[in-house]
């Protein structure tokens, strides 16, 4: 299963070692799954633990060395993204995990990607971390 990781489950996954997005990257070592973000998720995480958890930015880069950072998806993808009804900063995420043909989009902004939340869009399944991982455990 390949996963596409938002900016807040990689930003809580380097501040919180013990919680759900953490173990996520638990489970991608031991082969249960598969980790995409892009540079827009992966910039994003960065700049708010340098703000927030300075002392976490090791750990980031540490964990995104898990994943594969795709490339930025297309403007024509993030207008459709636009559509879905997500605001102009996160509809790449969305169009980014459609792109690089990820299972699930992992994230937990509810504000936000909440209402798409169990919705399959292009192939790819909205979920939040511990929805990702109850599926990722069976």
């Amino acid at each position: 299963m390949r996963l596409f990781l938002d900016a807040n489950v990689l930003f809580t996954a380097a501040h919180n070692p013990g919680g759900r997005s953490a173990a996520i990257f638990h489970l991608a070592r031991a082969g249960a799954c598969r980790l995409v973000t892009s540079p827009h998720a992966f910039e994003e995480a960065r700049r708010n633990l340098r703000i927030k958890h300075p002392s976490a930015t090791d750990a980031l880069e540490r964990l995104v060395s898990l994943a594969s950072v795709g490339p930025e998806a297309p403007s024509k993808d993030v207008a459709w993204a636009l559509e879905q009804g997500l605001p102009l900063k996160d509809a790449p995420i969305l169009a980014a995990a459609a792109q690089a043909r990820c299972d699930v989009l992992v994230t937990g902004d509810r504000t936000h990607f909440g209402p798409l939340y169990g919705r399959r869009l292009r192939g790819v399944e909205v979920l939040s971390p511990a929805d990702a991982l109850a599926r990722l455990l069976g």
